[in-house]
């Protein structure tokens, strides 16, 4: 008998296959003490798995290329923490057996994570990740992870590390259902730019049985389990229109009566522009620069080594417009030569633009090397800065693009509230605007964008949020400047025709999105989509402006 059950849809498409569960192992050691000869032994053994672990990710950031590569460095550096490998030695000299060491070091550092405020404890899962890497390698198990499956599977898992979405085979791997996780978790943003669909804050996920036939909706966040001939010819003629539609779209973004809405790509480097230019990208809306710097977290990347991947970017968009955030480091993105180790909530600490200023030396290069990478280029070079709070940091901000001689127009970041509320005072000392809905929904909320429990409060459907936008675009309208979305709000198609109807000049999504934003977009008109987001902010619910939107667009 059918069943359907609802969680957060992430990444658009349908999967209809077999449920196979994510390998999961009880990898805890024994508690047995060594003798104290044997300790330098354990201690060699301990650094000797770290490295292979921390080379094994590297190795699959390189595989996979993009963000996934990003992500994966940042979890070898956490398997390097030099704290965590002094603990883990001490506690080898007391008696711990290298595997044990391990498992009770990083545990306490869990706990230090898990309470250090809402962005640090959404790294617990890459923690644990990492810990059951080194653990399994001092062993000698496998490590449990993807099923083997000659047949294509959905696969279920409670969360997914990165190391693992980052090379799931998307012909065998037809699409995903997590537990945990959020829309802009790690697991999400990797599902996109895999193409895969996937829905995240499943309650009960891993309890479906092994070997369960079911539908996967990846733009609703349905589950249909044991669907019927009924709903799978439903899906697959919803399936075929969307495929259709996708085949027939191309060429800038516009409404059906012409009114343009560039779409552009959010890239991490050279490594992703060449899905952003084959999506149809109009250019990059938001080229996230930190990725440069996780190479080496002990100091910043050379000048010339910037000046390098910088141009590669640029060149690929002649004429286009490329939107560059400066570094935004701190939070969840550490980094030893930058961020403090000592604040009690680094989430509301120095982080973003904040860190830039309390080490100008970092943005003056930085800002030194965009300007030579464009030099020569006929691209249109705009460059913004992370976490802007008010008129004074933006004012700072301009002004170190003017003192490094950059030639490319200066923005602001809206992801704090206050940014939103100001923003036309802001637009005094910038020329245009940028919305990172992820964060800007994690500050109104106070909802961590990787803990599945507040899924509902990361939903960029909420009325609260939309009235943020809103009061952040018709800033810029006054202004007489621009103001695009670059969060993954961007990427859902139907809140694209609603964003576009709060006054939004640009959508910036990852590329495997802007073919199903570019289709529906020209479904509608201009008017239809200001109605739609008249009728969404006039809800009191994710879910009511979600059915309000459509309800308007689809004429009911």
């Amino acid at each position: 008998m059918e069943t359907t059950l609802r969680g957060v849809g992430v990444s658009h498409g349908v999967a209809i296959g077999e449920v196979r569960h994510m390998g999961t192992a009880v990898l805890e050691p024994p508690a047995k003490q060594i003798p104290a000869e044997e300790a330098p032994r354990e201690q060699a053994r301990a650094r000797q798995a770290v490295e292979a672990v921390a080379n094994d990710l590297i190795a699959r950031g390189n595989l996979a290329g993009g963000e996934a590569q990003a992500v994966l460095e940042a979890q070898a550096l956490m398997a390097q923490d030099p704290e965590l490998m002094a603990d883990v030695e001490r506690r080898i000299a007391v008696g711990s057996s290298a595997e044990r060491a391990v498992y009770d070091a990083f545990a306490s550092y869990r706990a230090l994570l898990a309470n250090a405020g809402e962005y640090l404890a959404g790294r617990v899962a890459d923690l644990d990740d990492v810990r059951n890497r080194i653990v399994a390698r001092l062993l000698g198990v496998p490590m449990p992870g993807v099923p083997d499956s000659d047949e294509p599977y959905v696969l279920i898992a409670r969360d997914l590390a990165p190391a693992d979405t980052a090379l799931l085979d998307p012909s065998l791997v037809l699409g995903f259902v997590t537990e945990e996780g959020g829309p802009t978790s790690h697991s999400a943003i990797l599902a996109r730019a895999l193409g895969v669909p996937a829905v995240v804050a499943l309650q009960g996920a891993t309890e479906l049985t092994e070997g369960t036939v079911i539908a996967v909706d990846g733009s609703t966040g349905d589950i249909f389990v044991e669907p019927g001939k009924d709903r799978r010819a439903e899906l697959a003629k919803a399936a075929a229109e969307r495929k259709a539609a996708l085949t027939a779209s191309s060429g800038p973004g516009a409404t059906s009566d012409g009114h343009k809405v560039p779409l552009l790509a959010n890239v991490g480097g050279p490594a992703d522009v060449p899905a952003a230019v084959a999506a149809g990208a109009e250019g990059v809306g938001l080229f996230r620069t930190e990725f440069l710097f996780l190479d080496d977290s002990k100091k910043a990347p050379s000048e010339e080594k910037q000046v390098e991947a910088y141009r590669q970017v640029l060149e690929a968009f002649p004429e286009g417009r490329v939107v560059v955030r400066v570094l935004d480091a701190g939070a969840d993105k550490p980094l030893d030569f930058l961020t403090p180790v000592d604040e009690p909530n680094p989430a509301l600490g120095v982080r973003g633009l904040r860190t830039l200023l309390a080490h100008p030396d970092v943005l003056r290069t930085q800002l030194r090397a965009l300007a030579t990478a464009a030099e020569g280029l006929p691209v249109y070079l705009e460059v913004m800065a992370p976490m802007v709070a008010d008129r004074i940091d933006a004012k700072a901000f301009a002004d170190a693009c003017r003192e490094a001689g950059l030639r490319a127009k200066f923005g602001a970041m809206v992801e704090i509230p206050s940014a939103a509320l100001r923003a036309r005072s802001i637009l005094q000392e910038v020329e245009f605007l940028s919305l990172g809905t992820n964060d800007l929904a994690q500050y109104t909320f106070a909802a961590d964008r990787q803990v599945g429990s507040v899924s509902r409060l990361q939903d960029p459907w909420q009325p609260a949020l939309l009235d943020l936008v809103a009061a952040a675009a018709e800033a810029a309208r006054a202004e007489g400047k621009s103001c695009g979305v670059c969060g993954e709000a961007a990427s859902d198609p139907l809140l694209a025709c609603v964003l576009t109807g709060l006054g939004v000049t640009s959508l910036s999504m990852g590329a495997a999105s802007l073919p199903y934003v570019r289709a529906t977009l020209a479904k509608y008109t201009l008017a239809q989509c200001e109605r739609a987001a008249a009728a969404a902010r006039a809800t009191d619910t994710a879910d009511e402006a979600r059915r309000a939107a459509q309800a308007v667009l689809s004429g009911e």
